[in-house]
């Protein structure tokens, strides 16, 4: 018996559960985790169902007999294999404390991916990156290869069915074109100082303000820099005790954790766009073991 999960975002109105439910039961299918949201402000309705197929109706079948329905209500909707691992690139500059953290979880199966690749403008991280048989690419950027340099990313991309593309620490402005060609498929993650301390050194700026909170922010990636739609957000406490160096050591902490669980989230399909917002569903305690091993 396999489980697929149906993510469906339309605008709110009556029926909408009931037709999903006697579909699904039509169809010989039992319904394992279900979370729902309308948007008040904008009357939209969003919703994640994950399911078993017991009597092995099979997700061509599922998809084609669930057109009508999303048609009726002009859903956007889809069907995925839950168990089908997420095709995903990884770019790194010359901070690779969210690419180690990232490798880690994969190799252990808590971040079930297929990384297909890790780009970055730097070579520091080649020798790690091949240790763990991934392949290595290095697309030099510089003010005036830009366009070159993008165009072979996006052939990249293509190459290897990218599906997701993470921004761990990549420290190049991504293009308009670029990222409204990708538009809800590139996660980036910075510090959440921003806008008050930018350029170089932020933590030492918080350290020297006395700044008590460390944060860092993973979002969806848009033309306006690091003001996508947000994903996931964490903070931690820190005290007039510690220094400069601490600041860096706990935000790089963060931003790896926050990092992860914002891939996490958008693998199994529990994020949804809304506008300049997402609507995030939290795993259930019952489906979280089966989402991390995949």
């Amino acid at each position: 018996m396999k489980t697929y999960v149906l993510t469906v975002t339309c605008q709110s109105t009556r029926g909408i559960v009931a037709a999903i439910s006697n579909y699904l039961a039509g169809q010989g299918c039992n319904i394992v985790d279900s979370s729902q949201f309308d948007d008040l402000d904008t009357g939209k309705f969003f919703m994640r169902v994950s399911f078993i197929s017991e009597e092995g109706v099979g997700q061509a079948a599922l998809v084609e007999g669930f057109k009508p329905i999303a048609e009726k209500f002009a859903m956007d909707a889809e069907i995925h294999d839950e168990k089908k691992r997420m095709k995903v690139l990884l770019m790194v500059s010359r901070f690779g404390h969210c690419l180690n953290d990232l490798l880690y979880r994969w190799k252990i199966g808590a971040l079930p991916i297929d990384i297909v690749g890790v780009v970055s403008n730097h070579f520091d991280y080649q020798k790690v990156v091949v240790n763990h048989d991934i392949p290595f690419h290095h697309i030099k950027v510089t003010k005036d290869n830009k366009p070159q340099a993008e165009a072979q990313l996006l052939e990249l991309v293509e190459q290897t069915g990218t599906e997701l593309v993470v921004l761990a620490r990549y420290m190049q402005v991504l293009s308009d074109a670029l990222c409204r060609k990708m538009s809800g498929r590139i996660i980036n993650i910075h510090h959440s100082f921003l806008p008050s301390f930018k350029g170089a050194n932020p933590y030492k700026q918080a350290y020297e303000r006395g700044v008590k909170l460390i944060g860092a922010t993973a979002h969806y990636v848009t033309a306006d820099l690091d003001e996508g739609p947000i994903i996931e957000q964490d903070t931690a406490r820190i005290t007039h005790a510690q220094s400069a160096e601490d600041y860096v050591s706990i935000g790089r902490d963060v931003e790896s954790q926050v990092l992860a669980r914002a891939i996490h989230a958008h693998i199994h399909y529990r994020t949804f766009l809304n506008g300049n917002r997402t609507v995030v569903f939290p795993a259930s305690p019952g489906s979280y073991a089966s989402e991390r091993m995949g």
